[in-house]
């Protein structure tokens, strides 16, 4: 059997794991959240035309994968929704909530890293990216661009823990920031936690199963601070409860002494 790999952190919530080495672009009020119909509809073909199948591959080939509660996003089929997930892979993570969602399509909130690419970052935005922005300017035309995708009744996926682990099988303390979105919205909420599994006689292969729960709603009884971390709350022992699934560590992490 294969010796894992063995990782120390310090700071959960902002170590970053992921291997690439990307110089982030400057996302500010210039920054083109809304591009036309002609884009939107090049966008809809790569979406959901384009790349599903390799999506779907990818998945099946690499992880075996397996919902376990897809049937609970229809009940939110004729409206927006936001999806919060765990952050344990690099493509799979983009994969997972349009496969389970498809035909409804999904946007992703995500960091300048992500469409700074040379040569890729147009296409990656046509995948859904919606960078966050550095600047107060940016951040109104980015709330705007996210409230479209949910008026339009798409689903906008959120990784609140921000920063890759790949294979971590917990879930990482995160902030409730992300959460004003549903609140402000008061939209529903799912959350898809990702847990890992082996496979084969080595035992060094890796099956995920991703469990989806919810709906959850914003609690209207709260004030709008209290209602967004309950909220947040309410998600985090959810995915917490589901990760505890996970019986196979291909990656072990340890905190640093």
């Amino acid at each position: 059997m294969k010796e894992k790999k063995v990782v120390y952190y310090k700071d959960e919530l902002n170590d970053e794991f992921s291997t690439a080495q990307i110089t982030p672009r400057v996302i500010d009020r210039e920054y083109k959240y809304f591009r036309g119909r002609i884009w939107d509809f090049c966008s809809l073909v790569v979406q959901n035309i384009l790349t599903m199948p390799v999506k779907v591959l990818y998945l099946k080939c690499k992880f075996h994968l397996k919902y376990v509660g897809k049937e609970k996003l229809a009940e939110c089929k004729n409206t927006g929704y936001f999806i919060y997930g765990n952050h344990t892979q690099p493509f799979a993570d983009t994969f997972i909530p349009s496969v389970a969602n498809y035909p409804k399509r999904n946007f992703f909130i995500v960091h300048p890293n992500n469409v700074s690419m040379p040569g890729l970052h147009n296409f990656v935005e046509l995948c859904g990216a919606l960078p966050i922005p550095c600047d107060l300017g940016g951040m109104k035309n980015f709330v705007r661009a996210v409230e479209e995708k949910i008026r339009k009744k798409y689903s906008v996926t959120i990784y609140p823990e921000a920063h890759i682990w790949p294979y971590y099988t917990h879930i990482r303390p995160f902030a409730a920031v992300s959460f004003q979105y549903p609140v402000k919205l008061n939209c529903p909420v799912f959350c898809m936690t990702n847990t890992y599994h082996h496979r084969g006689k080595s035992g060094n292969r890796v099956n995920i199963i991703t469990y989806i729960d919810g709906p959850f709603y914003p609690d209207e009884g709260l004030k709008p601070k209290a209602r967004q971390q309950e909220l947040r709350d309410r998600v985090y022992r959810q995915m917490t409860e589901r990760s505890g699934e996970s019986d196979w560590e291909a990656v072990i992490y340890r905190r640093a002494e």
